[in-house]
Protein backbone atom coordinates (compact mmCIF):
# COMPACT_ATOMS: atom_id res chain seq x y z
CA UNK A 1 0.00 0.00 0.00
CA UNK A 2 1.43 3.40 -0.86
CA UNK A 3 1.03 6.64 1.08
CA UNK A 4 -1.77 7.98 -1.18
CA UNK A 5 -3.82 4.79 -0.82
CA UNK A 6 -3.29 4.92 2.95
CA UNK A 7 -4.38 8.56 3.18
CA UNK A 8 -7.50 7.84 1.11
CA UNK A 9 -8.35 4.81 3.26
CA UNK A 10 -7.93 6.66 6.57
CA UNK A 11 -10.01 9.60 5.34
CA UNK A 12 -12.94 7.18 4.87
CA UNK A 13 -12.67 5.66 8.37
CA UNK A 14 -13.87 6.91 11.76
CA UNK A 15 -11.12 7.70 14.30
CA UNK A 16 -11.73 5.58 17.39
CA UNK A 17 -8.82 5.47 19.82
CA UNK A 18 -5.24 6.69 20.05
CA UNK A 19 -2.59 5.80 22.64
CA UNK A 20 1.10 6.55 22.27
CA UNK A 21 2.10 5.14 18.86
CA UNK A 22 -1.04 3.04 18.20
CA UNK A 23 -4.13 4.52 16.51
CA UNK A 24 -7.40 2.68 15.83
CA UNK A 25 -9.99 3.56 13.19
CA UNK A 26 -13.48 2.03 12.81
CA UNK A 27 -14.70 0.89 9.42
CA UNK A 28 -18.28 2.17 9.57
CA UNK A 29 -18.78 2.10 5.79
CA UNK A 30 -17.78 -1.53 5.05
CA UNK A 31 -14.61 -0.82 3.06
CA UNK A 32 -12.94 -4.00 1.80
CA UNK A 33 -9.69 -5.18 3.34
CA UNK A 34 -6.82 -4.74 0.85
CA UNK A 35 -5.37 -8.13 1.86
CA UNK A 36 -8.39 -10.47 1.73
CA UNK A 37 -11.12 -8.41 0.04
CA UNK A 38 -13.65 -8.86 2.87
CA UNK A 39 -14.96 -5.86 4.86
CA UNK A 40 -12.84 -5.30 7.97
CA UNK A 41 -13.95 -4.02 11.38
CA UNK A 42 -11.03 -1.87 12.52
CA UNK A 43 -7.73 -0.60 11.21
CA UNK A 44 -4.96 -0.51 13.81
CA UNK A 45 -1.94 1.60 12.84
CA UNK A 46 1.27 0.84 14.73
CA UNK A 47 3.85 3.60 14.33
CA UNK A 48 6.37 2.58 17.00
CA UNK A 49 9.40 0.34 16.64
CA UNK A 50 7.79 -1.91 19.26
CA UNK A 51 4.08 -1.81 20.03
CA UNK A 52 2.00 -4.07 22.24
CA UNK A 53 -1.68 -4.84 21.75
CA UNK A 54 -4.01 -6.28 24.33
CA UNK A 55 -6.85 -8.05 22.57
CA UNK A 56 -10.12 -8.61 24.38
CA UNK A 57 -11.65 -10.62 21.51
CA UNK A 58 -10.61 -13.40 19.18
CA UNK A 59 -9.90 -11.73 15.84
CA UNK A 60 -8.59 -12.66 12.43
CA UNK A 61 -5.90 -10.23 11.31
CA UNK A 62 -4.67 -9.13 7.89
CA UNK A 63 -1.38 -7.20 7.82
CA UNK A 64 0.40 -4.79 5.49
CA UNK A 65 2.79 -1.87 5.79
CA UNK A 66 3.04 1.70 4.57
CA UNK A 67 6.39 3.43 5.00
CA UNK A 68 7.55 2.31 8.48
CA UNK A 69 4.03 1.76 9.87
CA UNK A 70 2.37 -1.62 10.35
CA UNK A 71 -1.34 -1.76 9.45
CA UNK A 72 -3.54 -4.42 11.07
CA UNK A 73 -6.99 -5.01 9.62
CA UNK A 74 -9.21 -6.80 12.16
CA UNK A 75 -12.01 -9.21 11.33
CA UNK A 76 -14.35 -10.36 14.12
CA UNK A 77 -15.75 -13.89 14.03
Amino acid sequence: MDENEFDELVSSLTPYESADTVTTYRNTVSISCPACGEPFDDLVVCEGSYDSLELSKVLDLCVTTVDDEVLLFTHQH
